[in-house]
């Protein structure tokens, strides 16, 4: 699409698109929400590219450090949601040292300046300090909605007037039971209160008040410190309920309790999303039968019940699209799923024991049940402790539509238990069937051969994670060669060293981040790095205790953990002494 003189294959003038008011092309960029629609958009001419920026309304930042929190705002002045996502996904488990970074509060006080109308604010993985949440209390007049997940540096303390507050997966310093007390009595518009993660207690009368006014409260996830009977309480307070996290669910079996809750949970017939459950003792899940059928989302990721009352309960969930558990349901807990859910579209079995050294409770069966009869599955996370390449290859053969396939082997280096092979038919079946695949983590024994398939196949492959396997650089160069599409690439225990990452090098430039952890790096590698690529940021970290300055080291001294990430901000300034950018 041109300017006024051009003129389309027909002949006929194009429209001159350079003549409509900033208003209307602002307006049409509303019908695109999706921001690669929006990116091509913007990339026709100038013009397109000031209405994007200034009709934005959201706005998603993957790395805290690719961009100044005040260019980002300035750049995008109408923003009502932002997302800022800060630390590797590799903190998940422990591989990021403490008081690495991303703190939060630089984003904080350039959207105060910057962003008056701001409705929505999510963190991942960052520093939020009470101080930044009194400043987002106090800055921004349409404030409703404060999502936290994996994050630090606050307390109960902080929490205070919005219409969302969603806590998940953080930690957080419970300085007082009385925290709720905070929303005004004449507040009534909560939609959101996810207070999950917090250890403490909490004052129910003040919870239970806070419940009974706010008449749109659709999300409640509670606690395990909210004991069951005052589970039933609530219930009854909120029966609007769309999602619910149960809190503990354990006490003493009282036939009155029971048909208190059963009556509660019958009285919420709009229950979609079920969560929680806690140490619950069998004898009180039926409870939950009346609202079973209506669930299409079930997380019972920290409850420990097994045995055919897990099953039967399962089984009663037969419009289930989201299912979280722990692998004590066993794999003829899974051929009931498979039996019982035929919408499901997302499976996660976390493992009940991930450091012990007991018997198998999940094995390949289970997935390949589940795979053979779940037409509408597309993401898996799966812990267990043995794989097949044919349970693999079957699994890519009943599923081509997987946009997401993590296996987590729970012994590193595993074979194939049957052939003693590697697993690399297995996973390339994986990603030769797979076409959409976009999240692949791969575990088991491995060699390059599976990561030259990968690198060929892998073309929608966006986040890739490898721990212990390949056997050469092989692998590395297959993969920064291929996978056209790649973002993030995470890596720990491989034998990859220097010259597939430099050969490379180019590749970085595309991508959003490359970790790398316990592999065969130098110093000399990673200068060279940035020397050649000078618009990536270049970290390398060593244990805490290891403060020398880089420039005394020579070029042959490892490094034990490589961060390379796009910027367009430059250097970060608030490094600890155990990060250095080269």
């Amino acid at each position: 699409m041109g300017r006024g003189g051009a003129r389309d294959g027909a002949g006929h003038a194009a429209p001159p698109w350079h003549l409509l008011p900033d208003e209307v092309l602002e307006h049409a960029f509303s019908f695109l929400p999706a921001a690669a629609d929006r990116g091509a958009a913007a990339a026709v001419c100038h013009g397109w590219l000031g209405a994007e920026r200034r009709s934005r309304r959201r706005l998603a930042v993957a790395n805290c450090y690719a961009a100044a929190p005040r260019d980002a705002v300035d750049r995008f002045p109408s923003v009502r949601a932002a997302e800022v996502k800060g630390k590797p996904h590799f903190a998940d488990f422990g591989l990021v040292p403490p008081a690495w970074g991303a703190e939060a509060a630089p984003w904080v006080a350039a959207a105060a300046d910057g962003w008056p109308l701001l409705e929505e604010l999510s963190f991942k993985r960052m520093v939020v300090t009470d101080e930044c949440l009194e400043m987002i209390a106090s800055s921004f007049k349409n404030f409703q909605v404060l999502r936290l997940v994996s994050c630090e540096g606050f307390s109960t303390a902080g929490l205070a007037d919005l219409r969302e507050l969603d806590l998940q997966e953080n930690y957080i310093e419970d300085c007082s039971s009385h925290w709720l007390s905070y929303f005004p009595e004449s507040f009534t518009c909560l939609e959101t209160l996810n207070f999950s993660c917090l250890e403490g207690e909490v004052n129910f009368t003040v919870l239970e008040r806070l419940v009974s006014r706010c008449r749109n409260l659709k999300t409640l996830k509670l606690n395990n410190a909210i004991p069951l009977d005052k589970v039933a309480s609530l219930l009854r307070k909120a029966p609007q309920l769309v999602e619910l996290g149960t809190g503990k669910f354990s006490a003493e079996y009282h036939s009155d309790l029971f048909a208190k809750l059963e009556a509660a949970f019958a009285g919420c017939k709009s229950l979609r999303r079920l969560s929680g459950a806690w140490d619950a003792v069998p004898d009180y899940l039926p409870a939950f039968y009346c609202v079973c059928e209506g669930l299409t989302s079930l997380n019972l990721s920290y409850a420990t019940v097994r045995g055919p009352e897990l099953i039967k309960f399962i089984s009663r969930c037969k419009n289930l699209q989201q299912l979280w558990v722990m692998d004590l349901i066993e794999d003829h807990g899974l051929a009931v799923v498979a039996g019982s859910c035929s919408k499901l579209q997302e499976l996660r079995v976390f493992p009940s024991d991930p450091f012990g050294a007991g018997q198998v409770l999940l094995t390949e069966r289970g997935l390949v049940d589940v795979s053979a009869s779940c037409p509408m599955l597309e993401s898996v996370l799966y812990f267990c402790g043995q794989m097949t390449n044919e349970a693999l290859i079957t699994i890519a053969k009943n599923r081509p539509n997987f946009t997401c396939f993590r296996l987590c082997i729970l012994e590193p280096r595993t074979p194939d238990y049957v052939t003693r092979q590697s697993l690399d038919a297995g996973f390339s079946a994986i990603v030769e069937s797979c076409k959409g695949l976009r999240r692949l983590s791969v575990s088991g024994l491995l060699t390059d051969l599976v990561f030259k398939s990968i690198g060929a196949n892998g073309n929608c492959l966006e986040m890739l994670s490898i721990a212990f396997a390949g056997n050469s650089d092989l692998g590395l160069h297959y993969i920064l060669s291929g996978c056209k599409s790649l973002k993030k690439l995470e890596i720990r225990d491989c034998p990859f060293g220097n010259k597939p990452l430099l050969a490379n090098a180019a590749k970085l430039e595309t991508m959003r981040s490359l970790w790398m952890s316990s592999c065969s790096l130098t110093l000399g590698a990673c200068r060279q790095l940035a020397e050649k690529m000078p618009r990536l940021t270049v970290e390398i970290m060593n244990d805490p205790g290891r403060t020398c300055p880089v420039e005394s080291l020579p070029d042959d001294s490892p490094v034990e953990t490589l961060y390379v990430y796009r910027t367009i901000a430059g250097p970060r300034s608030d490094t600890p002494d155990y990060v250095q950018i080269v």
